[in-house]
C-alpha cells in the first residue's frame, strides 16, 4: 500500500502518525510541517556510502521560537515520535541534514536565526541555532565591531551553534570552539528550559563571561549527545589584532611529516604560533583549487605516487603544506616571526612563503581567510577530486608527536589505497593533540566504488582502534560502531543519563550511539 509519507517512524502505523502530524500543524502552522516528497527530499541527501533510504525522514517540521520547540516535544512524547534536530544542516561528510535513523522527524531550527547580542567590549556573542558564520560576520562588519570569528572550513553556510555542539574546530587562536563556548539554553525532552552556567540565576549578567556557575558543569554533556535541544548559545570572540601575518611552509617529501610535527609542537605549546596549525597533504590542497583526478588519469583505483609528484610540481605545492599565522602588535609579530624563522633554519628544510610572496593565489588566500576569520567556501573543491558526491570524514586523534602522525598517515594511506581510494588528508595541530582529518572521497553514483568506500571506512575504524586510535567525530552511519571504541562503562553511563532525561527516547535516538 502506498503511503503519503516517504517513511514512517519505527513501529508506528500511518494512522497514528497522521494524528501526530495533525497536532504538529495545529501547533506550528501548515507551512511549517512538510510531508510531501519534494519538500522532504532535500533532507534525505547524504554523502555516506549507505543507501539513502536508511536516513530518510518521515516528515520535517520547522520552529521559530523556544515555545514552539516545547510544543514539538510535547507532541513527540505523547505519540512516541522520534525527532532529529538540526541547526543549519550543513554537516557535510558527517551526515548533512538527514536523520540518523529512517523515519525520524527532522526538527529544523534554521528559522531561529537571531543574533541576540554581541558585546564589543567583553567580546561575547549570544546566538540562535540558525545563525550562520556568514550572517554573524556580516553583522560584525556592518556594525564596525572589531571582533574576529573562528570557524570550520565550510564557514559561510555553517553555524557556530551547530559546529560547537558537534565539537568542531577552526583555524584561529580560538579554534577549539567548545572551549570558547559560554552558556547554553537547552530545551529538555520534557519541555523544561535549562540555562547552563550562570544562566539560571534570575537577573544575572555574567552568563556569557563565566562558564561554570555553581555545582556540576553540564554544558559538555549536551555536546555530541541527545539529551536536549540547544536553542541559544553564548561564545567568546577574539579581538582583531593590529597585525595579522599568515605564513605557509612547503615541504617536498611525504616522509617529512614527522619532522614537521616536531618543529611545530614546541612553537604551538609556547604560543609563539597561537592558532591551530594545518599540515595539509598535496591532494587536499590541489583539489581545493579544483584539480580533478581525471585531469591526470582515468585509470581506476588509487592515484600512483608518480602522479602525486606531478601534481605537486604543476600546482606549486609541497607534499605537505603548513599554514600558520602570527597575531598581535607589530613588535610581537616581528619577534615571533624571527623565532619561527630560526626554528625553520635549524630544521634545515621547508620553503617559507609570506602573504607578500603568495599574493592573491590559492590555496594560500583561502587559508589566510580562515585564519583571519573571513568566511569562504573554497574547500568544497575537495568534492571535485573524484566527483560523484561521496564523502565521509575520518578523524582520528593523536598526540602531537611526529612518530604518531607518521604512523597514522602511513596506516591510513595503506588502507585507502588497498580499497582503490586516495589519501586526502590534513593534520590540525592543537596545543598538544593532532586532529587527523581525512576525507574519504568516492563516486557515490558508482555502486561498486560505494561498496569499497564503506568497507574502507569500516577497516579504517577497526585498524586504527587496534593501534589505540579513535575518532572524535563520525558520520551518522557509523555512530554505533565508534561508540563501541570508548568502552562499556562510558556507554552504560550515557544510557542511564538518557533514560533519566528522556524516558520515552524521543530525542535523536542513536545519536553518537546513545539510546535508551
Amino acid at each position: 500500500m502506498t503511503s503519503k509519507y516517504m517513511a514512517l517512524p519505527k513501529g508506528m502505523s500511518e494512522s497514528s502518525f497522521d494524528a501526530a502530524i495533525a497536532q504538529f500543524k495545529k501547533a506550528l502552522g501548515e507551512d511549517n510541517v512538510m510531508i510531501k516528497d519534494e519538500l522532504v527530499r532535500p533532507y534525505t541527501k547524504v554523502m555516506m556510502a549507505v543507501p539513502t533510504e536508511e536516513h530518510t525522514p518521515s516528515a520535517v517540521v520547522t520552529a521559530t521560537t523556544v515555545e514552539q520547540v516545547q510544543e514539538v516535544l510535547k507532541i513527540c512524547n505523547a505519540h512516541k515520535v522520534p525527532v532529529w534536530t538540526i541547526s543549519t544542516g550543513r554537516n557535510f561528510g558527517y551526515g548533512s541534514a538527514a536523520p540518523g535513523q529512517r523515519g525520524q522527524v527532522v526538527l529544523d531550527l534554521r528559522k531561529m536565526n537571531k543574533i541576540i547580542h554581541v558585546d564589543p567590549e567583553l567580546c561575547t556573542a549570544l546566538v540562535e541555532p540558525g545563525v550562520t558564520y556568514q550572517m554573524l560576520y556580516d553583522y560584525l562588519e556592518e556594525n564596525k565591531i572589531p571582533l574576529m570569528l573562528s570557524f570550520s572550513a565550510p564557514s559561510a553556510i555553517a553555524g557556530p551553534l551547530g559546529n560547537t555542539m558537534d565539537r568542531g574546530v577552526g583555524y584561529t587562536p580560538y579554534g577549539e570552539h567548545f572551549m570558547m563556548q559560554c552558556g547554553m539554553e537547552v530545551v529538555m525532552a520534557n519541555g523544561d528550559v535549562l540555562r547552563t552556567g550562570m544562566g539560571g540565576v534570575k537577573g544575572d549578567k555574567a552568563w556569557q563571561v563565566f562558564k561554570w556557575g555553581y555545582g556540576p558543569t553540564l554544558d559538555g554533556m549536551f555536546t555530541q549527545s541527545n539529551y536536549g535541544i540547544c536553542t541559544k548559545m553564548g561564545f567568546w570572540l577574539m579581538p582583531k589584532p593590529p597585525v595579522f601575518k599568515p605564513l605557509e611552509i612547503q615541504f617536498d617529501e611525504d616522509s617529512d611529516i614527522s619532522e614537521i610535527v616536531e618543529f611545530i609542537r614546541p612553537l604551538r605549546i609556547a604560543q609563539v604560533i597561537p592558532n591551530s596549525v594545518v599540515i595539509a597533504g598535496v591532494l587536499w590542497e590541489a583539489s581545493t583549487c579544483n584539480t580533478r583526478r581525471s585531469d591526470y588519469t582515468t585509470e581506476p583505483g588509487h592515484t600512483p605516487d608518480a602522479i602525486l609528484k606531478q601534481i605537486q610540481k604543476d600546482k606549486h605545492l609541497g607534499a605537505w603544506n603548513v599554514y600558520a599565522a602570527l597575531y598581535g602588535t607589530r613588535e610581537q609579530v616581528d619577534v615571533n616571526f624571527k623565532i619561527v624563522q630560526d626554528a625553520l633554519r635549524k630544521l634545515g628544510k621547508g620553503r617559507l612563503i609570506t602573504e607578500e610572496m603568495a599574493g592573491d593565489t590559492q590555496p594560500f588566500k583561502y587559508r589566510a581567510q580562515l585564519m583571519s576569520g573571513v568566511p569562504n567556501l573554497q574547500e568544497f573543491g575537495l568534492y571535485n577530486w573524484r566527483g560523484g558526491g561521496g564523502s565521509m570524514w575520518f578523524a582520528p586523534v593523536s598526540q602531537a608527536r611526529g612518530s604518531e602522525c607518521d604512523k597514522q598517515k602511513s596506516l591510513a594511506k595503506k588502507i585507502l589505497n588497498k580499497h582503490g581510494l586516495d589519501y586526502v588528508g590534513e593534520f590540525i595541530v592543537g596545543w598538544r593533540d593532532m586532529h587527523h582529518v581525512i576525507d574519504v572521497l568516492y563516486d557515490r553514483s558508482n555502486e561498486e566504488e560505494t561498496k569499497r568506500a564503506n568497507a574502507c571506512f569500516a577497516e579504517l575504524l577497526d585498524e586504527f582502534e587496534k593501534e589505540g586510535y579513535a575518532v572524535y567525530r563520525v558520520n551518522t552511519a557509523f555512530q554505533e560502531r565508534v561508540a563501541q571504541s570508548y568502552g562499556p562503562v562510558k556507554r552504560d553511563i550515557e544510557r542511564k543519563i538518557k533514560r533519566a532525561l528522556d524516558p520515552n527516547g524521543i530525542l535523536a535516538p542513536g545519536k553518537c550511539g546513545i539510546d535508551i
